[in-house]
Formats: structure tokens, C-alpha cells, sequence
């Protein structure tokens, strides 16, 4: 067996499920769980109409490639989205459909590490534990930088030390946060520009959230966005990470795509044509028609902001908690230990939340995501407001 499978953690999840084994809410009350970023918005109907007339394909096998009309949707998206300009994206050398981001976030770092080398991988703390598997499979050490309401829960640049840049072969950075909401602007993807060329590191952006944001007027930045402001036009040393799942409500067709530095692009191809990991020609076509829609997105961030609006009157007073610039996540700190809050909350309330620690790591500081709860908007308006004034008259009780 592969020794490195022992060093990995299980998921939030099943410690989730192990902490609240047992636990036996009010019958009379209608469970409501806010704990995994899924989705449930009704999925585009023009979408699955597309799925379904394109269900034929599945006699065929796909190729790793993906159809040339489907890498051409996503550049094209690219550039209309980020500003990038026109024919910025070469859909033949930088553009690659996934199956989903979390499985390419993990799969790039088999590709692009090297660990004979003593390296490290570098990712935000509190994160999303991909990031932690993919090092780890792939031979590194990964490595934690805290981030914290004084860091505007991205990680601080200059509190890492320069033998962690130095030994850096890939860091991750996830804008806006998981689970914090926070978007980093163009002046800090400038900043990870200029270490990445001073160290020689690759930078993979999660951006699988950068659709839902609270202004229409103020979408979060991209790091192929700063590239082209800094007069990188081809992309060196990045990569982002884009997905439909929570853009258009699609989390089950597993679609997304990476793009990026040609050179990168090909190795990751390379891999990927051995990993075996090609996306069904169904899915492309149905993607395509996703990604050259944005009506249905912005009917997306419409309904999320209605659950910010319903929610944040509710509990201000109640925990500490601010409504984030993007995302469908609320970070509130809890007035005691996460792990009891979530389970007492359950028990109390039927309302099911994530405790902060499980999606943290305890560092020389302690774990950073302790002491919150992380709470998934996904439900109804109605149920999250619900559920808003079951929190609250449980944090008052």
C-alpha cells in the first residue's frame, strides 16, 4: 500500500457524522442541513435538455483533449468574464475539461510536483482538504499559512518564510474562500506573481465560487485577470480552476475545466490521458451550453442574495458574523467550542452546520478555524430563514 494513504485525514464529513452519531433531534421539528456546499437550485433547463439529446454520444469513447467546441466555450468565457480580451486564451493549448475541479485540483498535483526535491506544497489554512490529499499523494509536505479576520482570510504573504518559498513547488490558492467567502483583489494575485517568479513555483487558482458574489457591479478577480494586467500573456506558472457546479446548479454532471500555461497545459494533458479521466462527450455538449449562458447565473446570485437578506437580520446580535463578498457561506464564530455547538445545535434545533476545526489544521498557532461553524446557504429561502431563527433562539437559550 501506498504509505502516504495513512497521513490522510478523514473528511469533514465523516467526522461530522461521527460527532453526531446517536444524537436524537425534536421529532416535531423538519431537519434542515446547511452543512455540504451543494447546490440545490433547480439545474438550467436548457442544460438538461442539451444532456438529454446528446445521450447518444455515450456509445463512443471521449477523448482526453475534450471537443474542440467545448475548450472554445470555456476560453471564450474566459474572456468575456475576466476581461481578458480577445483570442487571449488559445482553446487548443490552454484549455483542458475536468470532470469536476476537485478532481483536477487533485490529479494537477501528481503532475506537477516533483518529490524528490523536498517539496512542499503551500495552501491557505482554514482550506478545502483536496489540497491536503494532492500533496500528500504526490510526495510533498504541505504547508498551512493561517489566515484570520486580521488577514482578511487570505493567507499573509510575508509571514511565510522564505525556506517555505524556497522549497514551494505548488501553492493553491482558493478565491473567493472556501469556507470563508473572502476574495482576494488583483493587487495580492500580483503579489503571488512576483514570488512565483523570484521561486519558481506553479500557482493553481480555485476559482469555483468567483460566479456567486453579492455586487453585479464588483466580480471578484482572476489570476489569468492580473496576468494580463501585468503583461503576462502567457499565463507563465498558472493555472485556475473553474467549475459548473455551483456557477449553474450542476454539481452532479462533475464539469469543469482547467486552463493556463500552455507548457503546464500539456504535461496535465499527458497525465490526464493515463489517468484515464476523460469527460463524457454528453457532459461536453451539455457544458457548452452552460457556459455560453449567463442569464440563469445571474438568476443564481439573485436567489443567494435573497437568502443573505433573509438570514442576516436574523442572527446579527446573535453570533458574530458578517455577510462575505462572495460565496454561499456564512463563518461565524461560536460562542464556545465548534464540535459542541454543532452537536448541541443539532440536537436542540434539527439544524445541521459544519464544525470550523474540521476544515482547519492546528498549526504553531492552534487551528485557526477553530470556534467557527461553517453554514452552507443552500437550502430554500424559507429553510435558511428557518433555520437562521432556530440559531438564534438556541445561541439566546
Amino acid at each position: 500500500m501506498n504509505p502516504q494513504l495513512a497521513r490522510l485525514q478523514p473528511y469533514p464529513f465523516e467526522k461530522l457524522a461521527a460527532l453526531t452519531r446517536g444524537v436524537r433531534p425534536p421529532a416535531g421539528l423538519a431537519p434542515i442541513r446547511l452543512t455540504i456546499g451543494e447546490p440545490r437550485h433547480p439545474p438550467p433547463e436548457f442544460v438538461l435538455q442539451r444532456l438529454r439529446e446528446a445521450l447518444p454520444a455515450v456509445g463512443t469513447y471521449p477523448v482526453t483533449a475534450g471537443l474542440p467546441a467545448l475548450r472554445e466555450a470555456c476560453a471564450h468565457w474566459l474572456e468575456r468574464r475576466f476581461a481578458l480580451g480577445d483570442r487571449a486564451v488559445d482553446p487548443e493549448t490552454m484549455v483542458l475539461p475536468v470532470n469536476g475541479t476537485r478532481e483536477a485540483l487533485f490529479a494537477f498535483a501528481q503532475t506537477v510536483v516533483d518529490p524528490s526535491a523536498g517539496a512542499c506544497v503551500l495552501m491557505p489554512n482554514p482550506f478545502y482538504q483536496i489540497y491536503e490529499g494532492a500533496a500528500l499523494l504526490a510526495g510533498a509536505e504541505p504547508v498551512y499559512l493561517d489566515t484570520s479576520a486580521a488577514t482578511g482570510w487570505m493567507p499573509d504573504l510575508d509571514a511565510v518564510p522564505a525556506e517555505a518559498w524556497r522549497r514551494c513547488q505548488l501553492f493553491y490558492l482558493c478565491s473567493p474562500g472556501n469556507p470563508t467567502g473572502a476574495v482576494a483583489r488583483l493587487g495580492y494575485f500580483t503579489r503571488v506573481l512576483e514570488l512565483a517568479d523570484r521561486y519558481g513555483f506553479v500557482v493553481a487558482s480555485d476559482e469555483c465560487y468567483s460566479e456567486i458574489y453579492a455586487d453585479e457591479a464588483a466580480a471578484p478577480p482572476g489570476l489569468l485577470e492580473a496576468c494580463v494586467r501585468a503583461g503576462r500573456p502567457d499565463f507563465e506558472r498558472c493555472v485556475v480552476f473553474h467549475s459548473l457546479s455551483k456557477r449553474s446548479n450542476l454539481p452532479g454532471l462533475r464539469s469543469g475545466f482547467v486552463a493556463g500555461d500552455a507548457r503546464i497545459m500539456e504535461r496535465f494533458r499527458l497525465y490526464r490521458t493515463y489517468h484515464g479521466s476523460a469527460v463524457p462527450e454528453h457532459v461536453q455538449q451539455a457544458s457548452i451550453a452552460a457556459w455560453s449562458d449567463e442569464e440563469h447565473v445571474v438568476e443564481n446570485r439573485r436567489q443567494y442574495r435573497a437568502k443573505y437578506d433573509a438570514v442576516m437580520p436574523l442572527l446579527a446580535g446573535v453570533l458574530e458574523v458578517e455577510r462575505p463578498p462572495a460565496s454561499f457561506y456564512l463563518w461565524p464564530r461560536t460562542p464556545g467550542d465548534d464540535e459542541a455547538f454543532a452537536r448541541d445545535l443539532l440536537a436542540a434545533t434539527n439544524v445541521a452546520v459544519l464544525p470550523g476545526s474540521y476544515l482547519g489544521r492546528d498549526t504553531g498557532r492552534g487551528n485557526p478555524a477553530r470556534q467557527r461553524v461553517r453554514i452552507s446557504l443552500v437550502a430554500s429561502v424559507e429553510q435558511c430563514a428557518e433555520a437562521a431563527r432556530r440559531i438564534r433562539d438556541f445561541v439566546g437559550s
